[in-house]
């Protein structure tokens, strides 16, 4: 499906991504603290619903 050098493109592409997301979020960090305190419980929150959403799903489907 797909060629060797797409794959090393790839490989590459992903590695230089993930360093860039990481020294932008290390730049970001002390901002990141003052702007988003308290963030954790909305995609808490969202996982609770998804969770549900499923649980509701198979419970209806029975």
């Amino acid at each position: 499906m797909f060629s060797s050098g797409q794959w090393t493109f790839v490989v590459f592409f992903v590695i230089a991504f993930v360093i860039a997301l990481f020294f932008s979020y290390r730049k970001d960090k002390v901002l990141h603290k003052k702007y988003y305190k308290g963030s954790i419980w909305v995609l808490v929150g969202f996982i609770v619903f998804v969770f549900l959403l499923v649980l509701f799903k198979n419970w209806i489907k029975q």
